[in-house]
C-alpha cells in the first residue's frame, strides 16, 4: 500500500468549505475513508477592528485552496478532480505534487505517530473545548485525524461527538 501524502487542490475562491464538504460526502458514499484520510481548509485566528470593536475571527490561510491527506491513485485523483468547485491539483500539468515536510511545518501539520493510553470502551473526560468536563465512553478512534468519538448525553439521549486526542484524558 502506498503512503499517504498531503496534496493541494485549487478551488474557486469562496468555495473552499463547499469543496471540503463535497469531498467528504463523496469519501463517505464511495467508502474511500482508507484512501482519502483528511480534508482541510487551513484557518488562522485573527483580531479584526470593526466599528472600534476588536473581534476574534477565523480567516482562511490560503483562499482558493484546500489541503488533502490522501493516497494518490486513479480513483482518488478522479474523485477529487471531478468534485464541483475544484479547478485542479497544484503541480505541473495534471500531475499532483505532494507537499514536502518543510512546506508542511508552517501549516502546523504533523505526521508524528501519537501514542495514546486509551482504547474503545474506555471512559474518558474531556479537558478542553466546548465539551470541557464532559465524560463519555469511546466508541471509535481515528488515528489519521487524531480524534476519538465519544457518546455524551445531550437532551436526554446519547449523542456521538468527535474530539481531538489532545482534549481527552482517561478516567
Amino acid at each position: 500500500m502506498s503512503k499517504a501524502n498531503w496534496y493541494v487542490v485549487h478551488t474557486y475562491s469562496g468555495y473552499e468549505n463547499k469543496v471540503k464538504a463535497n469531498i467528504e460526502k463523496t469519501i463517505e458514499n464511495r467508502h474511500l475513508e482508507d484512501q482519502i484520510l483528511e480534508v482541510r481548509v487551513p484557518m488562522e485566528e485573527v483580531v479584526e477592528l470593526r466599528g472600534g470593536i476588536k473581534k476574534q475571527v477565523q480567516r482562511k490561510l490560503f483562499p482558493g485552496y484546500v489541503l488533502l491527506n490522501m493516497i494518490m491513485n486513479d480513483d482518488t485523483w478522479y474523485v477529487v478532480r471531478n468534485t464541483r468547485g475544484v479547478t485542479g491539483f497544484v503541480g505541473p500539468g495534471s500531475k499532483p505534487v505532494p507537499l514536502t515536510e518543510a512546506e508542511m511545518m508552517p501549516l502546523g501539520i504533523k505526521n508524528d505517530d501519537i501514542q495514546i493510553d486509551f482504547a474503545e470502551g474506555d471512559a474518558v473526560v474531556v479537558t478542553g473545548g466546548a465539551w470541557k468536563d464532559t465524560t463519555g465512553v469511546i466508541t471509535a478512534i481515528n488515528m489519521a485525524k487524531q480524534t476519538v468519538t465519544i457518546n455524551v448525553e445531550l437532551f436526554g439521549r446519547e449523542t456521538p461527538v468527535e474530539i481531538s486526542f489532545a482534549e481527552v484524558k482517561k478516567m
